[in-house]
């Protein structure tokens, strides 16, 4: 598996564990709160702190462990990363006309941020995936 795999698989742990934790802690209060009076913004803003910080710590890692694979690339790493990107573009891209209907449509800002969140979680899923499946099948 070479360096960059290991980071997919990385990317995509995280992508999965974080947003779980904080959808997990933050919906749990819609059903006994008015979404008005929950407090998301900071749990929000660390789960995207948390994701950034670990995924950065987990590569670093990854190159320590192996520091003569770091750095190397070739050019199916650079076509699969790009495909992985391709895939995320279209996934955030309907994520965003659906953050824009909502806004469209006046739903309070909770439902908004969260939404948007949810577009991001899923459009790096997205290219993970992809990544992954094109690593072991080929694309």
């Amino acid at each position: 598996m070479s360096t960059e795999e290991k980071r997919v698989w990385i990317y995509a742990v995280i992508a999965v564990g974080v947003p779980v934790v904080y959808f997990a802690t933050i919906l749990r209060q819609v059903a006994s709160t008015d979404v008005a009076h929950i407090a998301y913004v900071w749990p929000l803003l660390t789960a995207i702190g948390v994701a950034v910080a670990v995924n950065v710590v987990a590569s670093i890692v990854t190159a320590i462990a192996a520091p003569r694979e770091a750095n190397l690339k070739d050019e199916r790493d650079t076509d699969i990363h790009r495909y992985g990107q391709r895939a995320e573009y279209y996934v955030l891209a309907v994520g965003s006309v659906a953050v824009l209907g909502l806004t469209l449509a006046k739903f309070e800002h909770f439902w908004i941020a969260n939404a948007l969140y949810l577009a991001f979680v899923l459009s790096a899923l997205a290219s993970a995936i992809v990544k992954i499946v094109a690593y072991r099948r080929g694309f």
